[in-house]
């Protein structure tokens, strides 16, 4: 096994979320060197099924969340298996839930209970809307937290109907959330050696995300729109048509705006009173698309934006998953994983002394429980009713795959 050098190698993490939100700041922190156990009910996190493809028992959409801890199960609904959770809570620094609102405080482990019972331990718990206020306890999943909190409102195109953002992002904001909280929480914890209880929430994150639309919608008062793929403060900034395949300019500032025209051999556009400053652009933004797209018509996208970047000038070819997986720069960066037949997204975040490391593949259903209870002096022969996967037990779980 890699060895493990991890910044925060000293963490014992208890990770009993499902989905998306909560298992991504479980990997944040076990790509970081936390001993991190998931912990799965009976029937596993339903994201193992949510494929195809799927790698022996376990979609892809759970291998992406899951690197990189050991994995157990409990049914947490009875007793007995409740008393193993707290057990494994003794020895935690970190605990990462998002049950349903309500469900630890009817099995005794609420807010409060846990911060009596466990005092140095931090509490993460990530939920659609928190606890309480006009929506609280109802439940939240990225899509519908992206219509609630006015994401799809400003995303799709000019004219058109508002469209899902084509990723999860409030479910990976919320994760990297919970991660900034949970090491805020042990950085304080350093000096008071006290934990605190974390919260973060689907539509917070959702509503923190609205950059620039709400600092613009607090100053003029104008609902915004979908543009497409045009940015709503600045110009150029937009796809625009090559002679090949569409190029998107990010052009921030009047230098690498006289840059970009010189490039296109057009000197005569930044001196025209139209295009002379970011708010003139703004004003005048369609007709210095016609422009620009009329001087990047003879060009191949791939090559101008090759000098383009080069000269200064931030831009790119829109390209597929594909030719990204397959680029020299992503594999440099080190942002593509191969463990035995898993392949996984690396660590975006690089530490000099202390790196990411890459040490095991995400586990199969109840894979370590057996090996994590040793570890507190647990026989799991004596709880196979509420350990599900292990030798004996009536309770595992029904493959999906």
């Amino acid at each position: 096994m890699i060895p493990n050098s991890g910044s925060l190698s000293n963490l014992r993490v208890i990770d009993a979320s499902r989905v998306l939100g909560g298992p991504y700041a479980g990997q944040v922190l076990a790509d970081h060197g936390a001993d991190v156990i998931k912990v799965e009910p009976p029937a596993g996190d339903e994201t193992r099924g949510w494929g195809p493809p799927f790698l022996d028992d376990a979609a892809s959409y759970f291998l992406g969340l899951n690197r990189n801890k050991r994995g157990i199960a409990i049914d947490l609904a009875q007793p007995v298996g409740l008393e193993l959770l707290e057990r494994l809570l003794e020895n935690a620094d970190v605990f990462i839930e998002n049950f349903k609102t309500g469900t630890l405080e009817k099995w005794g482990l609420g807010q409060e209970e846990i911060a009596r019972r466990f005092p140095r331990l931090v509490h993460c718990r990530v939920s659609g809307f928190g606890a309480d206020g006009p929506l609280g306890g109802l439940p939240g999943y990225d899509a519908a937290i992206q219509a609630t909190c006015g994401i799809m409102s400003v995303n799709g195109e000019k004219g058109g109907q508002p469209l899902r953002v084509g990723l999860p992002v409030v479910d990976m904001v919320t994760g990297l959330n919970a991660v900034i909280g949970i090491l805020m929480a042990i950085a304080e914890r350093n000096q008071s050696g006290k934990g605190q209880f974390v919260e973060t929430t689907l539509y917070d994150c959702g509503v923190s995300l609205l950059h620039p639309h709400l600092p613009n919608y607090y100053l003029n008062g104008v609902t915004p729109q979908p543009s497409g793929n045009a940015h709503p403060n600045i110009c150029p900034y937009d796809t625009y048509a090559t002679k090949t395949v569409p190029i998107f300019l990010a052009v921030g500032n009047n230098r690498q705006f006289v840059q970009l025209c010189k490039i296109l051999d057009r000197n005569d556009i930044p001196g025209d009173p139209r295009f002379a400053s970011n708010s003139s652009r703004n004003t005048n933004r369609d007709a210095l698309k016609l422009l620009l797209e009329e001087a990047l018509s003879t060009h191949d996208c791939a090559e101008i934006a090759e000098t383009l970047i080069r000269s200064g000038v931030p831009c790119g070819a829109v390209r597929s998953i594909d030719q990204v997986v397959a680029d020299p720069h992503t594999q440099h960066r080190e942002m593509i994983v191969d463990i035995d037949n898993y392949r996984g997204t690396g660590s975006p975040i690089k530490l000099s002394r202390t790196p990411a490391s890459y040490r095991m593949k995400p586990p199969a259903f109840g894979q370590h429980t057996a090996e994590v209870f040793a570890e507190i002096s647990v026989n799991t022969s004596d709880y196979e009713d509420v350990l599900p996967g292990t030798e004996g037990s009536t309770a595992s779980r029904t493959k999906t795959a």
